[in-house]
């Protein structure tokens, strides 16, 4: 199907490749179904897309690509509701606030999106451990940076 997207125009979509949120996005409620989408030759950033309205639309990354030591445990509630037997069906990703300039972006480590990738199931989850932040530097101090 064609849908039309915040910052690619118009693209196909698989309905294998819909990403279900029964419960939406905390303040987006309504909002229960959406698509990664690749950026561009940027193979850091991917765009977590709306299938119900365009002007909706996040840039999320791979929070360990940039914070290799971040670490939290998910409790028995999520992996119930998603279904997850074992880590290797889990995506996590992290809402990403774009700034000019680039280096004063935001990664918003306290809520990551927790993917079951197997069965297309996702939801957001509020860390109840003071170990991170919603605006994180984009930019670690050091490539192994603990997060504060």
């Amino acid at each position: 199907m064609q849908i039309q997207t915040k910052y690619l125009s118009e693209v196909e979509i698989e309905d294998n490749k819909i990403i279900q949120f029964p419960f939406g996005l905390p303040g987006f409620t309504n909002e229960t179904e959406f698509v990664l989408l690749d950026l561009p030759d940027n193979p850091l950033f991917q765009i977590l897309q709306s299938m119900k309205t365009t002007t909706i639309a996040f840039i999320v990354t791979n929070p360990y690509q940039i914070y290799k030591k971040y670490t939290f445990q998910l409790d028995e509630s999520i992996l119930e509701s998603l279904q997850i037997k074992n880590e290797k069906e889990v995506a996590i990703l992290s809402i990403v606030t774009l700034k000019e300039p680039f280096k004063n972006s935001t990664v918003n480590l306290k809520a990551p999106i927790i993917i079951n990738s197997n069965l297309k199931q996702g939801k957001q989850y509020i860390l109840t451990i003071d170990d991170y932040s919603s605006k994180t530097s984009i930019v670690p101090v050091s490539s192994e940076s603990e997060v504060k």
